[in-house]
């Protein structure tokens, strides 16, 4: 047979993102770099909004979320890429590249719903500010996280499911440097038409509209702000908003980016170099972001130094 059931498949090989061993010399210092600043960072997020009283707010609870799923984001994806260029090895095994797939679409799916969350936050925080304690109070903040949860790992066990019933080769070439669902589905040796379709309502409901959202929320804000008679308040309402902003058109920004260009070069290759912007770059510089562009983080993260110093 060409094709054979997906329990027979021995393995799936990632062919990465280069064959030339000086290029994954350098490729390999790159991205440990990069993972080791996006696990430091985001866990300096974590510390300063868990220890900081003053940051015991929705905003940084949504914050500290985000950071946890942006570690374990790259966490699914960099130290599989790095033992494969360590030990000069393309393979993973076929469970590895299931589970991997489903713990990447379940935490890709958590930072679009995370990004239109905190949007929210921010317009009830500037629209509605007199009844932001009782809107966004603890269990609400909670039960959004919660309710988060929930769809993305319902929605990427169906993925999941629905994977295995299709047949691949015996040993099946991925050219990417993870197992990407779109990637997986291209290889596939049955017919796809149902998991298509899947995927294209997930990503309505998981990048659509969260992104929706997101843009809603900030023409609402927008309008309260034209609305302000002072130039400082509407300054100070505006630049809570900032940081959310910059990570806002990072992520989607670099998301689209990838589907651009490999809609329009048609090279997988191409896809597969503009994905470590979102995989890997995206949520390293996250951290960067809202430190260096809020007070209240910088504040908790200088008493948190001097706090571990001293100790």
């Amino acid at each position: 047979m060409e094709g054979e059931n997906c329990t027979e498949v021995l393995q799936f090989l990632l062919l990465g993102l280069s064959d030339d061993p000086r290029l994954q010399r350098l490729i390999f210092a790159m991205f440990l770099f990069m993972y080791l600043v996006t696990i430091l960072g985001n866990l300096l997020i974590i510390l300063a909004s868990s220890s900081d009283s003053h940051l015991h707010t929705p905003m940084y609870f949504f914050l500290s979320n985000l950071s946890f799923v942006d570690i374990c984001f790259t966490s699914t994806i960099v130290p599989k890429m790095l033992v494969n260029i360590q030990t000069q090895s393309k393979d993973i095994s076929y469970i590895q590249c299931l589970i991997q797939a489903y713990f990447f679409m379940v935490l890709a799916g958590m930072d679009n719903l995370l990004l239109g969350i905190m949007a929210y936050d921010r317009f009830v925080a500037i629209c509605h500010p007199l009844n932001y304690t009782i809107i966004m109070n603890s269990q609400f903040s909670s039960l959004l996280v919660l309710i988060s949860w929930i769809i993305v790992l319902t929605d990427s066990m169906l993925h999941v499911l629905l994977i295995k019933q299709l047949n691949f080769s015996r040993v099946t070439e991925i050219p990417h440097f993870f197992c990407e669902l779109t990637e997986i589905l291209k290889v596939a040796r049955s017919d796809t038409l149902i998991n298509n379709i899947i995927v294209y309502v997930s990503t309505a409901l998981l990048g659509v509209f969260p992104a929706s959202g997101i843009i809603f929320s900030y023409v609402q804000i927008v309008s309260s702000l034209s609305k302000m008679s002072s130039a400082v308040s509407k300054y100070k309402a505006f630049s809570t908003c900032v940081s959310h902003l910059c990570v806002v058109c990072l992520f989607y920004g670099t998301t689209l980016g990838v589907y651009l260009s490999s809609a329009v070069t048609h090279s997988s290759h191409g896809s597969t170099v503009a994905s470590v912007m979102y995989t890997v770059v995206t949520p390293m510089l996250n951290p960067f972001i809202y430190s260096l562009r809020n007070k209240d983080v910088k504040g908790a993260l200088g008493r948190l130094i001097r706090a571990g110093c001293y100790s």
